[in-house]
């Protein structure tokens, strides 16, 4: 199976489809098991706003395994603990939220990559064979794994040039939601359609690797030819709909 940083790498083309998935916040992997047997390009398990802990979160990443879809995990924040756990459970990559500089952005990605790029420690986690198996684990995930930062805030916008020249960072998310609540907070008059076009254009003059979060797969089309990635809902928005379907006024 190509590992899923290539495949970013490759879909980053205009010519190419993005890969798609979605967020799975409920706290279960038998919630993984029946989103990833409609055959996702990867899932995204959403700590930062999912009730998951340390324990279910391996167990979910296990779960994507067995179906072998690749698991990024959206950790709670830029916090060099949670980034190192998510990849010790065998997780492809990580997605760091609330990235608001070049300096968080390398923070994420020393976090993230073992020396010299970064100062991860080697660990008898999950994706080291639980020790049996730790100089070939290193030697993959210097190769593999998936350092995404989310561009999602007002200072993100305001460094985003900074940011982008990070070196060590795969891709660069935007997650919209946040970022017209803070234009709205601010009282910046900006549709947030404009917003996102200048962070793709932004991405696209340094040949960087953008991604985007849409609520349905209708709403991420017209972008399909921009981005390497795109996040469609979560299993939330997916048990929504079908209750509404069946229950719904």
């Amino acid at each position: 199976m190509i590992p899923l940083r290539a495949r970013i790498a490759a879909a980053a083309r205009p010519d190419q489809v993005p890969l798609r998935g979605p967020f799975l916040a409920v706290p279960a992997a038998m919630v993984v098991e029946i989103a990833c047997a409609s055959g996702p390009d990867f899932v995204c398990i959403d700590m930062e706003h999912g009730p998951i802990s340390a324990q279910t979160g391996e167990a979910m990443v296990r779960a994507a395994a067995l179906f072998h879809v690749p698991a990024l995990v959206r950790v709670p924040g830029v916090d060099a603990v949670a980034i190192s756990q998510a990849l010790d459970w065998g997780a492809e990559g990580v997605l760091v939220p609330r990235v608001n500089s070049a300096r968080d952005a390398r923070q994420a990605v020393d976090a993230a990559r073992y020396p010299p790029q970064g100062s991860r420690g080697a660990g008898p986690g999950r994706a080291a064979g639980y020790g049996r198996a730790i100089p070939a684990a290193i030697a993959r995930a210097r190769r593999d794994t998936v350092v995404a930062v989310q561009i999602e805030t007002l200072p993100a916008l305001d460094h985003l040039n900074d940011i982008l020249d990070v070196e060590g960072v795969d891709l660069f998310f935007i997650g919209p939601g946040d970022l017209q609540l803070g234009l709205e907070a601010a009282g910046r008059a900006v549709p947030i359609g404009t917003v996102i076009g200048q962070i793709l254009q932004a991405c696209r003059d340094k040949g960087r690797p953008c991604g985007l979060f849409a609520m349905t797969r209708d709403a991420l089309s017209p972008y399909d030819d921009q981005i390497a990635l795109g996040i469609i809902g979560s299993d939330a928005t997916v048990l929504i709909a079908g209750f509404d379907a069946m229950f719904g006024a």
